[in-house]
């Protein structure tokens, strides 16, 4: 299945590529369009909808003084897209109590510890009940995660009520300021699990009732915010695996047709792949559109993970200990593929990602098996023997620590080059502060 992003992408490509924009290109592109929403599972009565009003936007009105044809139908493209999708969500920073619920698969466990670290990570101190008494694994991995997000964690390993759980939990992390809990799921909702959620919900008292979903369930998850509404009542959606499922508009704007506000995009497996719903900037991922924020925020989240000093990442010389530090670095900011997103670059092939990928690993590898006086002096790898024992520790051939060294001195000459250039530095001098 094409990414609902590519398929954007290309539609609105041969759009601006047309000759003449008249009544016929606008409806061709519809045609596309279309074809595009409704192979990533959005709602067909949303998809026609959409292309009725874009269609009647671009025959109907005319682009400002100073503002071409082309780019005024790609902006109407932009805004309809993004009201396709719902409003953007601003998570209040206050004291709340959490209520997670949703069915088996949807990331609902990993979830609970991601918003704890987020509103942690935010200066209110969080932490985690686990009432999922119907899955035996459950106890242990929210335990473990929570101590990998550093936040508090409440569970009662054996215990079949849910309801006690989350009344002794609110009573030993009476002194967080956020407290989330995880509840059991199902394979559908059925009349065990409200019973449960509703003694839970009594029990708990939440602030705010959050269903979490799998964005790659397209157009069902309208259907899943509507059931659980009827049971519980929901105060909104959170939408997981969001970070490059096709499906992922359908949820959305299903999510959206329902009247179910969407909160917040797992967007990855780390614990800080967490975000505010902003329908602004997710039709900007899709439509290729550099997010420089982003960036500089997964940068510098990267940085302060791995302990970098900023005299490491601003170094003035470039060895391969330096470089070491800055591939540890580049581990953490997550897939090639999201930071190629947030330069705008979303159509890089897919092997040369995994093959980009690949090379940075086995860099990794190969530099971890130099002595630090080899790090420290390039100049070293020219001895005798050094080359063949570095490739026998990584793993690796020769061939591949040439390539290796090649490369670093390729960047090497680069930074150079870049050091001492004002311009360059005042752009992106920033980033990493």
């Amino acid at each position: 299945m094409m990414d609902l992003g590519e398929g954007l992408r290309k539609a609105i490509a041969r759009l601006t590529n047309a000759t003449i924009i008249d009544a016929k290109t606008i409806r061709e592109f519809n045609k596309d369009l279309q074809k595009t929403l409704l192979s990533s599972d959005v709602e067909v009565q949303l998809v026609f909808s959409l292309t009725e009003k874009i269609e009647e936007r671009a025959l109907k009105s005319k682009p400002p003084k100073g503002v071409s044809q082309r780019d005024y139908i790609t902006n109407i493209v932009y805004e309809e897209l993004v009201a396709l999708m719902g409003n953007a969500y601003v998570p209040e920073l206050k004291p709340k109590k959490i209520l997670l619920a949703g069915l088996y698969g949807s990331g609902k466990t990993t979830t609970a510890a991601k918003l704890a670290k987020f509103y942690q990570d935010r200066g209110l101190s969080a932490g985690v009940i686990c009432c999922d008494v119907s899955r035996p694994a459950a106890y242990q991995q929210l335990e473990t995660l929570a101590k990998q997000a550093n936040v508090a964690f409440f569970g009662m390993e054996g215990e079949r009520s849910a309801a006690k759980i989350a009344k002794e939990g609110l009573k030993s992390l009476k002194d967080k300021k956020v407290i989330i809990c995880d509840t059991s799921g199902r394979s559908a909702l059925d009349g065990a699990l409200i019973e449960e959620l509703k003694e839970v919900k009594k029990a708990f008292d939440p602030d705010e009732k959050m269903l979490v979903i799998s964005a790659d369930m397209g157009q069902v998850a309208g259907k899943q915010a509507r059931e659980f509404g009827n049971a519980i009542g929901i105060t909104g959606v959170i939408l997981t695996k969001s970070d490059g499922s096709a499906k992922g508009g359908g949820a959305l704007s299903a999510a959206s047709a329902a009247n179910a506000k969407v909160m917040f995009l797992g967007t990855g497996e780390k614990l800080a792949d967490i975000k505010p719903f902003d329908p602004t900037k997710y039709v900007e991922n899709l439509l290729g559109v550099p997010d420089i924020a982003a960036l500089t925020e997964t940068v510098r989240k990267a940085v302060e993970e791995t302990g970098l000093k900023q005299e490491e990442v601003e170094s003035e010389e470039l060895n391969f200990d330096t470089f070491y530090s800055q591939l540890k670095a580049m581990g953490k900011m997550g897939p090639l593929k999201n930071l190629f997103g947030m330069i705008g670059a979303a159509d890089v092939p897919k092997d040369m990602i995994e093959h980009g990928e690949e090379r940075l690993k086995r860099f990794h590898s190969i530099i971890s098996s130099m002595t630090i006086e080899e790090r420290k002096n390039e100049r070293l790898l020219h001895e005798s023997g050094r080359i063949a024992r570095i490739a026998r520790g990584s793993g690796t051939s020769e061939k591949d620590v040439r390539e290796m060294i090649s490369e670093f001195n390729k960047m090497k000459k680069l930074f150079n080059t870049f050091k001492n250039d004002r311009s360059f530095k005042k752009r992106f001098g920033g980033m990493t502060q």
